[in-house]
């Protein structure tokens, strides 16, 4: 599909996960792009009710459009209180344009809400209010041939009742790995890629490229 010398569009305006994709696919020699070096670029809609079917939806559109492979990833947050929520709305889960901030602030309103009012902090960890997964999948369109890969990693942890870290983005000041001692947003980026959603559906992807 692509090899040493190809370039993949990667479907986002996050920088975030620009970086993160650029670093994994220059050690394969493959150029990476994002939605930024494309004018024009409408923005697609995403309709499906599964992360897989969002990523397919988001690559194959983009693909189209641009005329090169093309990467996109659907990614969330899933929330055992709030029975899966906000899953594939985690980016606009405080609505429209939402920031990083608001959907971080919903989501804390959310859980105080439900709370059982039973969880203490336990050998020195912070207070969580829900066990909680970041899950990715990752589709990698060829619209040459009309080849796609697909991925998916996870990482469990919880629900921190205040946030921790200034690094990453998205939910990652909130979300405690017990494993670790810390939130994602305190684990260098090294750290971060070695054990994240992301991470773990990148390096699955990038097996499949060979």
């Amino acid at each position: 599909m692509i090899g040493s010398g190809g370039t993949v569009l990667v479907a986002t305006r996050n920088r975030g996960k620009s970086k993160e994709f650029a670093e994994a696919f220059g050690k394969l020699g493959i150029a990476v792009k994002d939605l930024h070096d494309v004018e024009g670029m409408p923005d697609i809609e995403e309709t499906g009710e599964t992360f897989a079917e969002n990523a397919y939806l988001k690559a194959k559109a983009t693909a189209d459009i641009v005329g090169i492979p093309v990467l996109a990833d659907d990614s969330g947050l899933c929330v055992d209180e709030l029975d899966g929520a906000p899953g594939v709305y985690s980016a606009r889960y405080a609505g429209a344009g939402a920031t990083d901030a608001d959907n971080n602030a919903k989501l804390i309103r959310e859980l105080l809400i439900r709370e059982r009012g039973d969880r203490s902090e336990e050998d020195g960890e912070p207070e969580t209010l829900s066990a909680a997964r970041f899950k990715c999948v990752l589709v990698l369109y060829d619209p040459a041939d009309g080849s796609k890969l697909e991925a998916e990693g996870s990482v469990e942890g919880a629900i921190l009742r205040e946030a921790r870290g200034a690094g990453g983005f998205g939910y990652d000041p909130l979300f405690w790995l017990s494993s670790r001692g810390k939130s994602m947003a305190e684990l260098t980026p090294a750290d971060k890629n070695a054990i994240s959603h992301r991470g773990n559906a990148l390096r699955e992807l990038l097996a499949l490229i060979g």
